[in-house]
């Protein structure tokens, strides 16, 4: 892993010498939010090694280095997945790379199918906390203990204190925000109706195919972390219907401006 690591980083640095303090990860059809980034500079995944390649429509598979609101950030605009073919470690190298790069907090967002009744579509839930119910975990296999330990510890998984922050910046700006627990599956296929009842009953307000592997990997490296999800469709009873991933991306579409508002102002705000 160092190497693969030390392979992407004299990549990088062929195009930028940016010592980024956060990095982002976008989900699907949240990529937009890169038109927030000032002073761009563009490096293609195909140019990192080691890197996988984003197979998704909506992911654009490529690495922005700018800055936001006078903040020094790397943004990933296209992230991976397990349902693509991907392994859980090798989803697991891109947050490595960022690490490697210097960030000090990990900014994700994703889109998410509601459980929880009181939620809405277009609606913004912070996590707060994650079920995994992936059959990878992204840390099985040998333990580098210079990236983090054998056993990392899972609590407060997502950062307090930037989850703080999020809920009052989105409710100062009248977003409808929630916060909640999303529970990662491995997908392609959306769930089933007797599926979506099953993760409610274990106490999942979200359901989505990422986000969960990225996570673990950045706790694993003592990364603070911030995830945002769009709720794109509802699982709820009696409001439950066929869905198509069209419906989903203008969904995360129309939300993006506010996004965008959310992580811009958090930003601003990091230490």
């Amino acid at each position: 892993m160092q190497d693969i690591l030390l392979k992407a980083e004299a990549a990088i640095r062929k195009h930028t010498d940016s010592n980024p303090q956060v990095g982002i990860i976008l989900g699907t059809g949240l990529g937009h939010l890169v038109d927030s980034i000032e002073d761009q500079t563009i490096v293609p995944y195909e140019e990192i090694p080691g890197f996988p390649a984003s197979t998704v429509e909506s992911h654009a598979g490529r690495l922005i280095f700018g800055s936001i609101n006078g903040k020094s950030v790397v943004c990933m605009q296209g992230r991976f997945h397990l349902y693509e073919g991907y392994s859980a470690a090798e989803i697991a190298v891109p947050v490595r790379v960022l690490w490697k790069l210097g960030i000090k907090q990990l900014l994700i967002s994703n889109v998410s199918g509601g459980l929880n009744p009181k939620f809405e579509i277009g609606d913004i839930m912070i996590l707060d906390d994650h079920i995994n119910l992936l059959p990878e975990n992204p840390l099985r296999g040998p333990n580098d203990e210079d990236l983090g330990p054998r056993f990392p510890d899972m609590f407060h998984t997502y950062n307090p204190k930037l989850i703080e922050r999020g809920m009052k910046i989105g409710e100062a700006n009248g977003f409808s925000m929630q916060k909640g627990v999303y529970v990662s599956v491995m997908g392609p296929n959306l769930e089933t109706v007797a599926e979506y009842k099953f993760l409610r009953t274990i106490g999942a307000d979200t359901v989505g195919m990422s986000t969960v592997p990225e996570v673990i990997t950045a706790r694993h490296l003592g990364l603070p972390v911030f995830a945002a999800s769009i709720i794109t469709d509802l699982g709820v009873p009696g409001k439950i219907k066929p869905v198509s991933v069209p419906e989903i991306i203008a969904v995360a579409m129309e939300a993006q401006p506010k996004l965008t508002k959310l992580f811009s102002d958090l930003i601003a705000e990091l230490d």
